[in-house]
């Protein structure tokens, strides 16, 4: 059975930051693609960062500049620092592999708090 787990989340004043860590557990075959997602409240799940096993980074326009995303594929992690943080940035940040080939399998995370405050 396959978990992600995510850690680092918090409170921070505006012009923080964090860093969010995503561990998997249990074994996820043809990984091409870790990343993050958030969710502010009253709205849509929205993609913030994605990394594939070959090392291609895909940013948000908001965060381009001031998030990096990163990864370990021997520990099957994947991290997003995050610099100085905006109240936007506020939301449920989800970690997600996707898997797959023809048949693709996404895998989430339970999602960690970041809130950032004015």
């Amino acid at each position: 059975q396959v978990e992600l787990v995510e850690s680092g989340g918090g409170l921070v004043q505006a012009g923080g930051s964090l860093r969010l860590s995503c561990a998997a557990s249990g074994s996820i075959l043809r990984i091409r693609r870790r990343g993050w997602f958030r969710q502010a409240p009253g709205k849509q799940r929205e993609l913030v960062a994605t990394i594939t096993t070959g090392g291609n980074t895909n940013y948000a326009d908001s965060v381009k500049g001031r998030f990096t995303i990163s990864r370990d594929n021997a520990k099957n992690t994947v991290d997003l620092q995050m610099n100085t943080l905006k109240p936007e940035d506020t939301g449920v940040y989800y970690c997600n592999v996707l898997s797959g080939t023809f048949d693709t399998t996404n895998y989430w995370g339970q999602g960690t708090q970041v809130t950032v405050s004015s």
